[in-house]
């Protein structure tokens, strides 16, 4: 028998144009993107871990979550490269890491196949809560990965990132920022301790510890700006003794709340695009 949530999903998932969701809502935080390249596993029994080779030669330092790993494990051909959504992360200087959370290529859903489509969430509820990021979705055919489509190409192209956060970094004459990105309470009611990644562009000191929205491309092992817009400033959280903590907050402003890009929690602001590209 069908299961009613996978077939929820893949009904979802053809209405789909874009693996990554428009914003909803002016403070809404999120880190993903998109980057082609074969997924090399650390241990060809475990999935969960290895390298994202891209075609660039770079070996990206990879980690699979919630049920791609088992679409990966019954439909992928992983010996092929497929464009794979991901969330960044920052664990060490000048290296990035990934969470493969899909893949995209729509185009499979139209694919003749002996077995229909096979529909596959991004991520498992547990994960999701951890990464604290939108859920993005997978599709891959009983056949395998076609080789890529026009169809299946995004108008941003092949390793686009969005990134939307608090700029609580930026040294414009050696081009380094890095961005805070909140994270959703979990079910459990506990709150994930915010990230930080670590960028290249340049971004004036006048928008610190302002809410932005980045156009990123990656380059290599690094996440570079081609594009932002300053939302609006963010108030800075108070110290025990009523003054403002020194060095700025990661509190939203009062009334307006925060929210990731798997939860809805209202927020407002006012934008001011500054060099931003067509998306």
């Amino acid at each position: 028998m069908e299961d009613p949530v996978s077939f929820r999903l893949f009904i979802a998932l053809t209405m789909r144009q874009h693996p990554i969701s428009p914003v909803t809502e002016p403070l809404q935080y999120r880190a993903i993107g998109v980057v082609r390249g074969v997924f090399v596993p650390a241990d060809p029994e475990q999935l969960t871990r290895g390298v994202l080779r891209t075609d660039d030669g770079t070996e990206i330092e990879a980690v699979v979550l919630g049920r791609l790993l088992t679409l990966m494990r019954r439909h992928l051909d992983l010996a092929a490269p497929h464009l794979w959504v991901v969330y960044p992360r920052s664990r060490e200087e000048q290296q990035l890491h990934l969470q493969l959370v899909g893949v995209w290529e729509p185009s499979t859903l139209a694919t003749p196949a002996p077995a229909p489509a096979v529909p596959a969430s991004g991520i498992e509820p547990e994960a999701e809560a951890e990464s604290g990021i939108e859920a993005e979705f997978g599709i891959e055919a009983e056949t395998g990965a076609p080789a890529p489509t026009p169809a299946d190409a995004l108008p941003e192209g092949d390793d686009y990132f969005s990134v939307r956060g608090e700029l609580i970094y930026t040294r414009p004459e050696t081009g380094d920022l890095v961005v805070k990105v909140r994270q959703l309470p979990r079910a459990d009611g506990s709150r994930p301790i915010p990230f930080k990644l670590q960028l290249r562009g340049e971004l004036p000191l006048e928008h610190l510890r302002h809410f932005v929205s980045l156009d990123l491309r990656r380059q290599g092992q690094q996440l570079s700006v081609e594009g932002f817009e300053v939302i609006g400033p963010l108030a800075q959280r108070g110290n025990r003794g009523g003054k403002a903590r020194r060095g700025g907050a990661d509190r939203a402003p009062a009334g307006r709340g925060d929210r990731s890009d798997r939860g809805a929690a209202p927020a407002g602001g006012h934008g001011k695009a500054v060099n931003r590209p067509g998306r």
